[in-house]
């Protein structure tokens, strides 16, 4: 028997007490679960009873199918599409028009001199600021989600968020015709932003209006299109289609598509039914809202746990950066959450996406041949996306990152020893193709998926606005250093650059085993449990 002090940020604990832990039966339930014990008051009679380890909840194919109904699916489609499809285009868009947009900058400058030939170092800057930028913007865009998701909700933040869409899409597509590439570096800003707080309340959104055992299916749906919508750009970016020197302002103005799209059919959808009950105040409207989501009215059990969450966030006080930082029960998830985030940028998939077209080349491929290697590439990317969203159901989100963390780190020190010898040797550059190919299907399997929907699984909603503004935010800003540092570290250090992620993946591969929770299937309260039992060791 042992007592334990517990604050009142703490999960569902309503106030702070000394409490006294001591194993009890479980009556009817001995066979079914484990671990249960009396949280009792020496002061008061109050009783309760918590799990420590959650019950099975089917995760077989025909149970997840069973969850999801037409309505939930258009929900999913409507605010993961419009969202999802900006961050991962606008990341891929840039790439073919590289030289057309470089030279039509040229002859910008040019003009501007009076005909004198522009210099190449500034051309060169101009583009790596217009490139750079839009990551710029998702660092901003990321660290705003928590205003955003509280001021307008889930489903209204992408709604305000997606106006940014529109004026990056005029700006960009309109840059050409008045011969002003600042236009271009104003437009990848905005939509920048966009592409941050989509980041932030898209996988927010979709793990509120999720069944338990659909909510990593259903997170992983953002990094499906995010991958979807890469490979998308590079089609569209090929020079027979959209990839020539006069139309390169409709490449860049595509944007506004999926941004109608979201305007069209989001607004059918209801808003994120926790957000509805617990900030809104508002228990009608969120029955109604999750009646719809799931197609049934019988869904009293899902609305009595929201309920109490509700009924327990009213007396803890409202949670801020100090608190986040300082609770043990807020700063281990948080700490998590950061983490996980920074392995997924730092892992090298970046240096793997830049060094492929160069490996394709030593491998004899003409320059057509290595654009649609990459093609290939971008297509597996996708696949194993797919696959990824029924495996983080059936096999849990900390499996996965251990499989695609070891599996990258493995396939990395490979690539590393195989590029000291790729000069020359044809069987050794087709080696390395293949291990390119397998450090994608590695990242895709779960660490290019699992980061962006772990946050919202890790917290309440009091605490989840802010703990998702802070990860997003991390992760944004990782992609942007990412992008400033790789470049003079790969000329200085050439393919050894490949050391610097073997240490990494290392050490992340040591983090996820030694910290990261498994919270498939796991309702917040047990996840929660999770960290109490942490912080009182």
């Amino acid at each position: 028997m042992r007592k334990l002090r517990e604050t009142a940020t703490a999960g569902l604990c309503c106030c702070v007490t000394i409490r006294t832990f001591s194993p009890v039966t479980c009556d009817g339930e001995k066979a079914s679960r484990e671990g249960c014990y009396s949280i009792s008051d020496e002061r008061t009679e109050t009783v309760s009873i918590f799990p420590v380890q959650s019950e099975q909840r089917p995760t077989d194919f025909s149970s997840l199918l069973q969850s999801l109904n037409g309505r939930l699916l258009f929900a999913i489609i409507a605010s993961a599409f419009g969202s999802a499809f900006q961050h991962g285009y606008n990341t891929g868009v840039v790439n073919a028009p590289q030289t057309l947009i470089e030279t039509w900058i040229g002859s910008v400058l040019s003009d501007r001199n009076d005909g004198k030939a522009a210099d190449k170092s500034q051309v060169t800057l101009i583009w790596a600021v217009a490139v750079a930028i839009f990551c710029f913007g998702g660092m901003i865009g990321g660290l705003c989600t928590g205003i955003v998701a509280d001021k307008f909700g889930r489903k209204g933040g992408l709604l305000v968020s997606n106006l940014l869409v529109v004026i990056s899409a005029a700006l960009q597509g309109v840059s050409k015709m008045y011969s002003s590439y600042e236009l271009i570096i104003i437009g990848r800003f905005i939509i920048g932003i966009n592409s941050g707080l989509n980041a932030g309340l898209t996988p927010m959104y979709l793990a509120e209006i999720s069944p338990i055992n659909l909510r990593g299916s259903v997170g992983t749906v953002y990094q499906l299109v995010v991958t979807i919508s890469i490979l998308i750009s590079q089609i569209l970016g090929l020079d027979y289609i959209l990839g020539t020197a006069e139309r390169w302002p409709i490449l860049l103005a595509l944007i506004i598509i999926p941004g109608i799209f979201m305007f069209i059919t989001l607004p059918f959808c209801p808003e994120s039914p926790k957000y509805t009950l617990i900030n809104k105040k508002k228990d009608i409207e969120a029955e109604r809202g999750l009646q719809w989501l799931r197609g049934t009215i019988e869904v009293h059990d899902e609305m009595d746990e929201m309920r109490a969450e509700n009924e327990a966030m009213k007396v803890i006080p409202r949670v801020t950066l100090r608190e986040m930082l300082s609770n043990p029960m807020l700063k281990t998830p948080l700490g998590i959450s950061v983490m996980i985030m920074l392995c997924q940028q730092l892992s090298g998939i970046n240096a793997v996406m830049f060094f492929s077209t160069k490996i394709f080349n030593m491998a004899g491929m003409s320059d057509d041949g290595a654009k649609y290697a990459t093609l290939g590439m971008g297509t597996l990317n996708v696949i194993m996306t797919l696959i990824s969203l029924f495996l983080v159901e059936l096999t849990g989100r900390k499996t996965l990152l251990m499989i695609g963390f070891s599996s990258m780190f493995v396939i990395t020190v490979m690539l590393t020893i195989s590029l000291m010898f790729v000069v020359g040797n044809t069987i050794v550059s087709y080696l390395a193709i293949v291990l390119v190919m397998a450090f994608v299907i590695a990242f895709a399997v779960g660490p290019g998926s699992i980061p962006w929907f772990l946050v919202a699984e890790l917290f309440n909603s009091s605490a989840r606005p802010l703990a998702t503004s802070i990860a997003v935010g991390v992760n944004w800003t990782a992609n942007f250093v990412v992008g400033l540092g790789f470049l003079p570290l790969q000329g200085l250090l050439g393919s050894n650059v490949f050391l610097i992620f073997v240490v990494l993946l290392a050490l992340f591969v040591l983090y996820v085993y030694k910290k990261v929770p498994e919270t498939k299937n796991k309702t917040l309260e047990e996840i929660q449990m999770l960290f109490r039992q942490e912080s009182y060791k």
